[in-house]
């Protein structure tokens, strides 16, 4: 398909890193399966001269996130550990823009609106400062940090549309994943495929 990501569009990537993959200490079922769909779309982004965004989950070693602390999960994509790189079949152009969440002790960072550059610019502001009006979402996984985005996007005004072959789920009840993207769907996203978006 020739379809080009219109100019106001960015293809965000969602925390496809080595612990949420298969072999990770919180791997989603077929989570490595988004990472050819994503490749794609990436290329395709990146050949239109569009922008890429990837996040990633970014926990120092002590935080409430992980459940010694009291939080939800075990010790997951931890700053500097092999666990927090993205999956090394992951091919993000050299253009893409790299943001950050769940960096503090006290904050669990599901959304991508939570993440931050390195120079600590939050998405939104990089989104609104090119002139971004339209999301194309992928990534881990379906019921967390992909819904939270998708959902926090649409509150922030932008139009989204989620990739729903470049998505997995944890699915720690069997249909959370099915829940999430209807979820998003009555939120106003449209859930396309990554081969044929409109």
């Amino acid at each position: 398909m020739n379809w080009t990501p219109e100019a106001d569009s960015a293809l965000l990537v969602i925390d496809v890193q080595r612990d949420f993959c298969p072999g990770g200490s919180l791997a989603v079922v077929g989570g490595d399966a988004v990472v050819a769909p994503l490749n794609s779309a990436a290329q395709r982004w990146a050949d239109a001269d569009r922008l890429v965004v990837a996040t990633r989950d970014w926990h120092p070693a002590r935080t409430v996130h992980f459940q010694a602390y009291g939080g939800t999960w075990p010790p997951h994509c931890v700053q500097g550990t092999p666990g927090a790189e993205f999956h090394p079949a992951l091919r993000l152009p050299p253009s893409a823009i790299v943001v950050s969440s769940g960096m503090g002790e006290d904050e669990d960072g599901y959304s991508a609106f939570d993440a931050r550059d390195d120079d600590g610019r939050p998405l939104v502001d990089l989104l609104r400062d090119r002139g971004i009006r339209h999301l194309y979402i992928g990534g881990l996984a379906t019921d967390y940090c992909v819904k939270a985005s998708v959902l926090d996007g649409r509150r922030h005004g932008f139009a989204v549309t989620v990739f729903e072959d470049a998505v997995r789920a944890v699915n720690l009840q069997p249909e959370d994943g099915e829940r999430a993207l209807a979820e998003m769907r009555a939120a106003g996203a449209q859930i396309a495929t990554s081969a044929s978006p409109v």
